[in-house]
């Protein structure tokens, strides 16, 4: 399993550790990643997602998965998430018709 935010697509960076002398070694910096489920009000149904502590946050801040998901663009998310997009799309846009 990759390394990367279902939601946000924050992944590794890479920078230096630094000792007392000034020398440099690489070193990665991984993002906190947790696997959570998601509730999306318009499907009814829980999502089971690997999010990073930031996103997670992010999603409460905006009011849910669901909008948080009509808000981001498809290059940050991941393939499942994108399908998850799509389907709350159609869901509001029937409920919305009817």
């Amino acid at each position: 399993m990759s390394r990367i935010c279902e939601l946000t697509g924050k992944g590794r960076q890479v920078g230096h550790n630094v000792s007392h002398a000034n020398n440099k070694t690489k070193r990665t910096f991984l993002p906190n990643l947790q696997n959570v489920t998601l509730l999306s009000d318009a499907l009814g149904t829980s999502v089971r997602l690997r999010v990073s502590t930031h996103g997670l946050r992010s999603v409460e801040h905006v009011g849910g998965l669901d909008n948080w998901l009509l808000k981001t663009s498809n290059d940050d998310l991941s393939l499942r998430a994108r399908r998850l997009k799509r389907d709350v799309a159609k869901k509001l846009a029937s409920t919305q018709a009817a």
